[in-house]
C-alpha cells in the first residue's frame, strides 16, 4: 500500500519537506535571535541613560557628536537664554503636556536647545516661566536631534508661531537667524517649577517597529513548517486512499465514468413509466 512512497513524485516531496523543515526553523530562530538582540540592546540602552546621571558632567563640545556612547551623557554649556518655544504633545507618565524649549547662546556663536521642563495641557505661552536672565551655566542629559514621524515625534505642520514639532537643528534653524547645534539638552532638574523631561535612550536600541517586526516574522517562519507537515500529511493521506480503492477494484476513472454515464443517461417520462389507462377502440 505505501510502494508510492518509492516512487520519483514521492521521492521529490519526502526531500522537499526534510529540507524546508530546518531551513524555517532556522530563519524563524534567527529572526527571534534579532528580536532577542534588540531586547538586550534596549536594556543595555536604559542601563546606561539611568548610569550616566551618576557620571560627572563634561564640557558639551567634547561630547558631539551625539553618539550610541555619548547620548544620555551630563553636559555643561555657559550662555545667555534666548528665544523660547514650546514643544505640544509631549506626554509624561500618561499624561498630556508640552515641553518647554528655550535656546542658550552660547559663546561659539552657535545655541544649544534646552527643555527646561514640561507642563500639562495645552501649550499655552503665558504658562511657560520666563527663561533666568543674565549668564547661566546649564546641566543636562544629551540628546540626540529628533526626526520628525519617528519614535512618538509629531510631524505636525502650520504649527502657531512660537511652537516646533521637533527638536532638531533642521526645525530650529529656520525659527531663528542663528546657527543651532545638531543635540539637545534636557535639565536634570525642572526650572521654574516645571517637571524635568527625563532623558530617552539613544534612536536605534528601543523596542520599535523593526523589533516587532522581527517577532512576526518569527511566527510566520514557525506557521511554514506546520503548513508544510500539514500538506505532506494531507497527500500521504489522499495516496492512501486512492491505493485501497485501487485493491478494492476501484479504479478513480472508472468511477467518474459510471457517474457521468447515470448523469447522461435520459430520465424516463411518466409516460413511459405508467401504462396507459384507455385502450384504443
Amino acid at each position: 500500500m505505501y510502494r508510492f512512497l518509492l516512487t520519483p513524485r514521492w521521492w521529490a516531496i519526502n526531500v522537499f519537506l526534510l529540507l524546508s523543515i530546518p531551513f524555517c526553523v532556522f530563519m524563524g530562530s534567527w529572526q527571534l535571535g534579532r528580536f532577542e538582540d534588540r531586547v538586550d540592546n534596549h536594556r543595555e540602552a536604559e542601563a546606561q541613560v539611568a548610569d550616566a546621571k551618576k557620571d560627572k558632567p563634561r564640557p558639551l563640545d567634547d561630547l558631539l557628536p551625539v553618539t550610541k556612547a555619548t547620548s544620555g551623557k551630563q553636559a555643561t554649556a555657559t550662555g545667555r537664554y534666548d528665544k523660547q518655544l514650546l514643544v505640544p504633545d509631549r506626554a509624561l507618565d500618561d499624561k498630556g503636556g508640552y515641553y518647554v524649549l528655550t535656546l542658550l547662546r552660547t559663546d561659539t556663536g552657535r545655541a544649544l536647545p534646552v527643555v527646561r521642563g514640561w507642563l500639562p495641557g495645552e501649550p499655552d505661552p503665558a504658562k511657560a516661566p520666563a527663561p533666568p536672565a543674565g549668564e547661566v551655566t546649564v546641566t543636562g542629559a544629551l540628546q540626540a536631534s529628533e526626526t520628525p514621524g519617528s519614535n512618538g515625534v509629531s510631524a505636525r505642520s502650520g504649527l502657531p508661531e512660537g511652537q516646533t514639532a521637533a527638536i532638531s537643528a533642521a526645525s530650529l534653524i529656520n525659527l531663528v537667524p542663528y546657527d543651532v547645534y545638531d543635540a539637545w539638552v534636557t535639565l536634570n532638574d525642572g526650572d521654574s517649577g516645571m517637571r524635568a523631561v527625563p532623558a530617552s535612550a539613544p534612536g536605534g536600541t528601543g523596542l520599535d517597529l523593526k523589533a516587532f517586526q522581527n517577532l512576526g516574522y518569527t511566527a510566520e517562519w514557525f506557521a511554514f513548517v506546520g503548513f508544510a507537515i500539514f500538506m505532506w500529511f494531507r497527500l500521504f493521506r489522499r495516496e492512501v486512499e486512492l491505493a485501497r480503492d485501487a485493491e478494492l477494484g476501484i479504479l478513480p476513472d472508472e468511477a467518474e465514468a459510471e457517474t457521468a454515464e447515470a448523469a447522461t443517461e435520459p430520465k424516463a417520462t411518466a409516460t413511459e413509466r405508467e401504462p396507459s389507462s384507455t385502450t384504443g377502440v
